[in-house]
């Protein structure tokens, strides 16, 4: 009887102990889930605040840009129109000229029209949207850029296009403002897995080991966001033999939603 009472009462301590191991377990259990939403919910957070910073970098850029282009473009072309005009009053045989102005001058604004619309780069492929800055320096005058692409195989992720975009954007703005370059050569290059963005001038350049040169171009800024869609940027320069940027993006199949369900 004793022998059936001992095993009893052991018996009921092995489950009360496994009662409280379980729940301390589940306890455990909780709190990390916990911990991980939260951390899920920062990350979700911090990516969102990223996208609407950017894309509000970028929109500040392109004002900047439309005020370059109609005060240094199109304001001169006008105004030579205008004083093509007044030489026709008295030469009709200058009309032609006239005309071919106004027509340049059309030209240009239809191309500035794109840039206008804030929603712009939705509606373009990330070659596209590169290819419009490109344009855009040539017909400034600001550098002979080039672009050269292959074929695009998968389609970017509309936050992913405007992270790379203003990556690349940097890169270009430093071209321009500090390199002191007389060319930009851009390569995009799709393959089934990845796509890779070379871009190179022939400027001043700089000792790449020179920290605080690298911050000032802003390549820990653009390093930075690389990180937010897992891309690498990785930022090479010589004195006297310019500067290049080399970015790599490896597509994620299940990306769409994942950064869709962040942003929203």
């Amino acid at each position: 009887m004793e022998q059936q009472e001992t095993a009893i009462l052991i018996a009921s301590i092995v489950l009360v102990v496994i009662i409280i191991l379980l729940i301390a377990l589940f306890s455990i259990f909780q709190k990390r889930k916990n911990s991980l939403l939260l951390q899920q919910k920062e990350a979700e957070k911090k990516f969102e605040t990223a996208i609407a910073e950017t894309q509000i970098e970028i929109r500040e850029e392109t004002l900047r840009n439309i005020s370059w282009e109609l005060h240094d473009n199109i304001g001169q072309l006008l105004t030579l129109a205008k004083i093509q005009v007044n030489i026709a009053q008295d030469d009709p045989g200058k009309l032609e000229e006239v005309t071919e102005t106004i027509t340049k001058s059309l030209t240009e604004l239809r191309s500035l029209s794109k840039l206008i619309n804030p929603d712009a780069l939705k509606s373009l492929s990330l070659t596209e949207a590169i290819t419009l800055e490109i344009e855009r320096f040539n017909r400034l005058q600001f550098i002979k850029a080039t672009i050269t692409s292959n074929e695009e195989v998968e389609i970017l992720d509309d936050k992913v296009e405007i992270i790379i975009f203003r990556i690349l954007q940097e890169f270009f703005t430093n071209t321009i403002k500090h390199s002191k370059a007389s060319t930009l050569d851009v390569n995009v290059n799709y393959d089934e897995e990845k796509i890779i963005i070379h871009a190179k001038d022939d400027g001043v350049g700089f000792d790449s080991t020179d920290m605080t040169t690298r911050q000032g171009i802003g390549l820990s800024n653009m390093q930075n966001r690389g990180k937010l869609i897992d891309a690498n940027v990785a930022l090479t320069s010589e004195k006297r033999k310019g500067t290049a940027i080399t970015l790599t993006y490896h597509y994620k199949k299940e990306s769409s939603a994942t950064l869709d369900d962040e942003v929203d």
